[in-house]
């Protein structure tokens, strides 16, 4: 037998061995503990998911299952990580609207891709971003404070947690569908932010709702609207900013479980069943809606539509408002 038809039938022999051991492998997970990577440093909306979701998951598993924080550039560096992981179920990622759907508008050249790269397990719970203002601002309705912005242009000024962040997002998107000029604040995160807008140094903070909900009921600053659609269930009395007509804007802060694009569809369907039962656990759905949190429903086909539809969407409007991460 020549050389080139060994290599051949060597090739073929590997590829069939290859072929077998996945289905045997699917088989046999998790035989080892399951990875969590969160891309944000501990204490977050990422970190606070992750940990809710890693708790239940575990005993349903019979494996630990470990979070692990990989903040850097933003959502960047974890977000990577978990790109390049081996497709085996053993590495997966929290994914929310920051890394698997801002970022391709924020960033011109990315290191991964969210849709090519990962395949939701399961979508999880979403809040809403919602508009506050500092105690003391004269106005006291969403309409009297956009009219007020559209008559003094640059006057106010709003924070946020950092450029790209989805509390940025929120207002510079509300800008741009709006026509707003307001001065942007960026901060080395929410709580130094909050520093500023509770002693009245700033002016407007759109903020994950689940954050800013204890400073509304506690009444130490003023709320206008939410981003959703919808309306919020802890704040019934606030419009949407799309229900008032002055912009069509729907942004929700969303967060998934992601696994590598390439995972066996065994051990895919696995983790998709124990995600169900995570999903439907009374504690768990308790834990979020405590914060206004909505538990998602989304079946594998429909979080996997969504998760491309939000990249795109969000892409395109980001570009179109020019807003970037430098």
């Amino acid at each position: 037998m020549s050389i080139i038809r060994r290599r051949a039938l060597g090739a073929l022999v590997l590829g069939a061995v290859l072929a077998g051991a996945l289905p045997a492998q699917a088989q046999t997970f998790p035989d080892r503990p399951v990875k969590i990577i969160v891309p944000q440093p501990p204490g977050g909306g990422f970190d606070t998911v992750a940990r809710i979701v890693a708790d239940r998951l575990q005993p349903l598993l019979g494996q630990a299952v470990i979070v692990e924080n990989k903040p850097g550039a933003g959502t960047l560096v974890g977000t990577d990580l978990a790109s390049k992981a081996a497709p085996d179920g053993y590495t997966l990622l929290l994914g929310g609207v920051s890394n698997m759907a801002f970022n391709v508008g924020l960033y011109p050249k990315l290191s991964y891709d969210p849709v090519r790269d990962f395949t939701p397990v399961a979508m999880v719970v979403s809040w809403p971003y919602m508009l506050i203002a500092r105690k003391d601002l004269p106005q006291n309705s969403f309409k009297e404070l956009i009219d007020f912005v559209r008559a003094n242009p640059g006057k106010l000024n709003y924070a946020s947690a950092g450029r790209g962040t989805g509390q940025h997002l929120a207002s510079a998107v509300l800008g741009h569908l709006a026509r707003l000029d307001m001065v942007h604040v960026p901060y080395s995160g929410a709580q130094p932010a909050y520093q500023d807008l509770l002693g009245g140094r700033i002016d407007l903070f759109f903020d994950n709702s689940s954050t800013a909900l204890p400073q509304v009921k506690g009444e130490k600053v003023k709320a206008f609207a939410v981003s959703t659609a919808r309306r919020y269930g802890p704040t019934p009395e606030l419009p949407s900013v799309k229900e008032t007509g002055v912009a069509d804007m729907d942004m929700d802060s969303w967060f998934g479980l992601f696994a590598p694009r390439a995972t066996p569809q065994p051990v895919l369907e696995r983790l998709r069943a124990e995600m169900a039962k995570v999903r439907a656990d009374s504690s768990v759905v308790e834990v979020f809606a405590k914060s206004g949190g909505a538990m998602s429903t989304m079946s594998p086909a429909e979080a996997e539509a969504f998760a491309r539809a939000e990249a795109e969407h969000w892409g395109k409007l980001i570009r179109d408002a020019g807003v970037t991460a430098e």
